[in-house]
């Protein structure tokens, strides 16, 4: 993205790691910023699964996504897409906390969530009074959850913020369509047959009974390939065993073959392409940071 303050602009990040490539963000921002990211950028960004909830605690200012336009307030909250194109502005001090998480962990239609993005969602709704305080005493307790119960804290976010979203996202028109259906229909294959060395695109479009053509079209409605949506998901899956303590006596080989590469250099030239380190750099700096003291 592009991001552009005035002179005077100071602000301050803070994160906890979730799991399943889940963060918790609160940020703090003084003076006026906008950040935009282009059509270009959208293109070209491998990250195009991820999503964002934000939610302003305090201050104000606007997102605009998919040709809607939402100003937000104080205790207001707005979901984006990066694989989209967006921008948003602030002109005052803000304090935000943002949820990213892929997006194939939020349990709604593809159509939903992208109808549900740059849509106000009301400070008042019972649901996200429930939502914002959760994410809020979450924020604060993450330090002292244990490594497993922080994916645990991670989901229990998403459910909620998916009752949210369901108050808030329009009728979709054709939602549950064959297109639809057939897309939802292979991602769920994907992720319950991860460890299969034997699925492929070939081999998940006849487990469907449709031509491989047919299973690029219905990819097309999330702006990826199948081939690219199962490379994604499966080094997805093995960086959070890579970071799961759980797993730390797990060789990187068995780490592979659990999400379905045959090859372990192969396994290793894909992981360093996605993530720009080796599985076994990143357990160590992974693992090193769980290990010291708070």
């Amino acid at each position: 993205m592009i991001a552009r303050t005035g002179p005077d602009c100071r602000g301050r990040t803070e994160f906890h790691e979730l799991g399943e490539a889940l963060t918790l963000s609160r940020i703090h921002f003084r003076g006026p910023l906008s950040t935009v990211r282009t059509d270009r950028m959208a293109a070209r960004s491998s990250a195009d699964d991820v999503m964002l909830f934000c939610i302003c605690r305090a201050g104000q200012g606007s997102v605009r996504q998919h040709d809607r336009f939402v100003e937000m307030a104080d205790g207001t909250g707005v979901l984006v897409e990066a694989r989209a194109p967006y921008e948003r502005v602030s002109s005052t001090e803000v304090r935000t906390l943002t949820l990213s998480f892929p997006r194939n962990l939020l349990p709604l239609r593809t159509a939903e969530i992208t109808e549900a993005c740059a849509r106000s969602v009301d400070s008042a709704s019972p649901t996200m009074q429930v939502l914002s305080a959760y994410l809020g005493r979450l924020f604060e307790v993450a330090d002292g959850l244990t490594a497993s119960q922080r994916p645990d804290a991670g989901r229990a976010a998403i459910e909620l913020l998916a009752m949210v979203l369901r108050d808030v996202t329009p009728s979709v028109p054709g939602g549950d369509g064959p297109g639809e259906v057939l897309l939802e229909m292979m991602r769920m294959h994907i992720h319950e047959n991860l460890a299969d060395p034997q699925l492929r695109v070939a081999e998940l479009a006849r487990r469907h009974h449709v031509s491989v053509r047919h299973a690029y079209t219905a990819f097309e409605q999330i702006g990826t390939t199948p081939g690219a949506y199962l490379r994604e998901q499966r080094l997805l899956t093995a960086r959070t065993m890579l970071s799961d303590p759980r797993y730390s006596q797990l060789a990187v080989s068995r780490i592979a073959a659990a999400v379905g590469f045959r090859d372990l250099s192969a396994f290793e030239r894909a992981f360093r392409r996605q993530y720009g380190t080796t599985p076994a750099g990143w357990r160590r700096e992974q693992l090193s940071r769980k290990s010291r003291p708070r």
